[in-house]
């Protein structure tokens, strides 16, 4: 039997965030390198880890979430390893190299403690979305695990001069130095979105990427904010 689940095994430690597997992430956490993580993330962990639900320093930005977009986040701490998972989504690591990412909040699994991060409204889109869509931006160096309903597709925008559409209720994260507008068409209601009676999009123009799962988040992201 154990030769058969030998393939299921840990693998060796070769960066601070990887993949074991499609839909588990794995942190290895050294004193001194905390890691913010989504809330009831943990599935194992080996070592000595401790975990802190709702910092304050998470209170306080967090106090800025819109409601609907709001992730619960705890503060991990320790040395060992730490495996975190979302309900069997797909696990997609990114290393930040002084660089940023706009993530919708739903999506975001793990990231290191020390990258700046924030709440942030999306310009272009208060017309559609009642007071606004609100993004979690991150920036900085360090890594950053997000999750996709699926495999996801990164859409390079800077390939050609088009504008690349997505529905707002599959995207996972862009870059936020893209242009971002909404577009409002009836015609294509049954065929974008819902079909609530009007289909939306956001338009992304610029260098940059798009994260695009396939499949529609649980949550209407354009919903009216109060």
């Amino acid at each position: 039997m154990n030769q058969q689940l030998a393939g299921f095994a840990p693998t060796p430690t070769a960066a601070r965030m990887e993949n074991h597997g499609r839909t588990m992430l794995k942190v290895a956490m050294a004193s001194g390198q905390d890691l913010f993580a989504r809330t009831g993330s943990m599935v194992a962990y080996e070592g000595f880890v401790q975990y802190e639900p709702n910092p304050p320093a998470v209170r306080q930005i967090a106090s800025q979430w819109v409601t609907g977009e709001g992730t619960p986040i705890m503060k991990c701490s320790g040395d060992g390893l730490l495996y975190l998972a979302d309900y069997g989504a797909d696990v997609v690591v990114i290393n930040l190299n002084n660089d940023s990412l706009s993530v919708n909040g739903t999506n975001l699994l793990a990231f290191d403690a020390h990258l700046q991060w924030g709440v942030e409204k999306v310009k272009g889109m208060a017309k559609f979305a009642g007071q606004g869509l609100w993004n979690v931006e991150i920036s900085g160096t360090g890594w950053v695990a997000l999750t996709s309903r699926g495999t996801p597709i990164v859409v390079d925008c800077g390939r050609g001069e088009d504008e690349t559409y997505v529905d707002p209720d599959a995207l996972v994260a862009w870059s936020p130095n893209l242009k971002v507008k909404g577009k409002r068409s009836f015609k294509a209601s049954s065929l974008v979105g819902r079909g609530s009676g009007e289909a939306y999009q956001m338009a992304f123009s610029g260098q940059g990427i798009v994260v695009v799962q396939p499949s529609e988040d649980s949550t209407d992201r354009l919903r009216i904010r109060h």
